[in-house]
């Protein structure tokens, strides 16, 4: 009965057929395990970001310390990347996370402790490799600690934050730690072009980044609470000065990057003057608002 209807029922046309017979062929194709590509992305940035690093630390050997500092700047960039793109396309995993650390110990602590050692201080003696040895040292401490926090036993009970704490980091992050003690650099390379020759030559003292090496590694380590810009919120009335400003620096980034550059580190270092006064009004707010039991 059933072969009766499919001799009776419609042709099929020859692409109709050339059609299914290719879908059967699909169907029938072995599945191969292992990640898909959206989990590949994020990975293959934050690998990008670590070469960015290497490449920064051969071009400071080679003694190009403006390509130096330009490679580790393209390495902060693609680690504010990496994370939004793992995230976008759903492709976080603890793997990645671990790879990002490395790559940030890397690219901001290794990279920029051995491009200012080579760029200020390699020709005054070994002593003065201590400041970046510290430095390292602190970026790697800063890291771990972010790391320890991902393997936190979920059994243990955890003390009740307040829901403003996530709007700051412990410290200064590792890219801008990094963004931080290249300023010297970065300073240097805007007065060069300028011409002012002397205060260019000034700001490659030893005894100043070394010193700007041992403060930004303070910072790093410290428990000083700095603004995490994915979670803060501009009031209505700031957009527009905010958005003009944006367009201002873009503007000089264009037209003078050492001198933007350099203007963002200083920028920065107000922020953290700033956020440490909000956070201590945000926390006076809340511990009026939820006094201790029994009080």
């Amino acid at each position: 009965m059933a072969r009766a209807a499919r001799e009776t029922g419609p042709k099929l046309s020859a692409r109709e057929r050339a059609r299914r017979a290719l879908r059967r062929r699909l169907e029938r194709r072995p599945r191969y395990s292992g990640p898909s590509i959206n989990r590949l992305i994020p990975n293959i940035l934050t690998m990008l970001g670590l070469c960015a690093g290497m490449i920064a630390v051969r071009f400071a050997f080679e003694g190009h310390f403006g390509q130096a500092g330009a490679m580790i700047v393209v390495a902060a960039v693609i680690d504010g990347l990496d994370g939004r793109v793992a995230r976008l396309l759903k492709g976080t995993s603890l793997f990645g996370a671990e790879f990002d650390s490395l790559s940030d110990f890397l690219s901001f602590g290794v990279a920029p402790a051995l491009v200012l050692y080579l760029w200020a201080m390699q020709s005054v003696g070994p002593l003065f490799f201590l400041p970046s040895l510290i430095y390292a040292v602190a970026l790697a401490l800063r890291l771990a600690r972010f790391n320890a926090a991902l393997f936190e036993d979920p059994a243990q009970p955890k003390p009740v934050k307040p829901l403003f704490v996530h709007n700051f980091f412990t410290g200064v992050p590792a890219p801008a730690a990094a963004g931080l003690v290249m300023f010297p650099l970065f300073a240097s390379q805007a007065l060069l072009e300028w011409g002012w020759l002397v205060t260019a030559q000034a700001l490659r003292n030893p005894v100043f980044v070394a010193l700007v090496l041992v403060l930004v590694a303070g910072l790093a380590v410290s428990t000083l609470p700095s603004w995490s810009f994915k979670r803060v919120k501009v009031k209505s009335g700031l957009v527009l000065p905010l958005m003009l400003g944006v367009v201002a620096y873009a503007t000089l980034l264009v037209t003078e990057p050492w001198a933007a550059l350099a203007l963002a580190g200083l920028i920065y270092m107000g922020m953290l003057v700033i956020s440490g006064r909000h956070y201590r009004r945000l926390a006076r707010e809340w511990a009026a608002a939820h006094p201790p039991a029994g009080a």
